[in-house]
């Protein structure tokens, strides 16, 4: 076995069982320290990146939206998947923000990196700062986005409702409590085109793959 921390965790195989719209779901056989092989299932997902724009007054621009998967809204920064090969995610950011908020920012920096859920999927999310807000052209919404409320939140409020359970979107309790921790703390944020080492590529690659090998395409 080897030293902790030390440990070569190598794919030995890998088959893909689903592969859809937004999500392929991969089974990997992975060698442990302890010279077993482990089955593991990942799901791959795009990348995305979300936006916590904060106005002249303070206050946080959220948006509320439903979301079907657990049947109900949740207030969330504006966000949006990195679907697009090769897009920067500063710009998609930027798009983003537009699309749903209305709003395009004059300073923009990186506020934080976030692994969603490491233990079964590889995607991750990077969440940028944005200030100086003024109004743009929205584009007109389509499915869910056609139903989005926008909050405007004082960041104290906003940090209390994370803590009450009344934010509960993990990108939303994630951007607003690392600003909160930085603006206390003085800590300067990244700039707006930081490396990020940890934006997922794979299933973004296997929709090219997918495209070139399809006979319809």
């Amino acid at each position: 076995m080897s030293e902790p921390g030390k440990h070569d965790f190598e794919t030995v195989s890998s088959r893909v069982l689903y592969s859809g719209a937004i999500v392929a779901l991969r089974q990997d056989q992975v060698a442990m320290p302890d010279g077993r092989v482990a089955e593991r299932e990942v799901i791959e997902h795009h990348g995305a990146v979300a936006v916590l724009a904060l106005d002249d007054e303070g206050r946080v621009v959220l948006i509320r939206q439903y979301r079907h998967p657990i049947r109900t809204r949740l207030l969330e920064l504006p966000a949006g998947l990195l679907d697009i090969d090769g897009e920067d995610p500063l710009t998609a950011a930027k798009r983003e923000l537009a699309e749903e908020t209305g709003l395009a920012a004059a300073e923009w920096s990186v506020l934080v990196d976030v692994a969603l859920s490491p233990g079964f999927t590889d995607e991750a999310l990077r969440v940028f700062f944005a200030t100086g807000l003024t109004e743009t052209d929205r584009p007109d919404p389509e499915h869910e986005e056609a139903d989005l409320e926008l909050v405007r939140m004082p960041l104290d409020e906003a940090v209390r409702a994370a803590l009450a359970g009344e934010i509960v979107n993990a990108t939303a309790v994630a951007g607003v409590l690392a600003y909160a921790s930085a603006r206390s703390n003085g800590l300067a944020l990244r700039p707006a085109d930081a490396p990020w080492p940890g934006q997922p590529t794979a299933f973004l690659r296997r929709k090219a793959d997918e495209a070139r090998t399809d006979p319809r395409s």
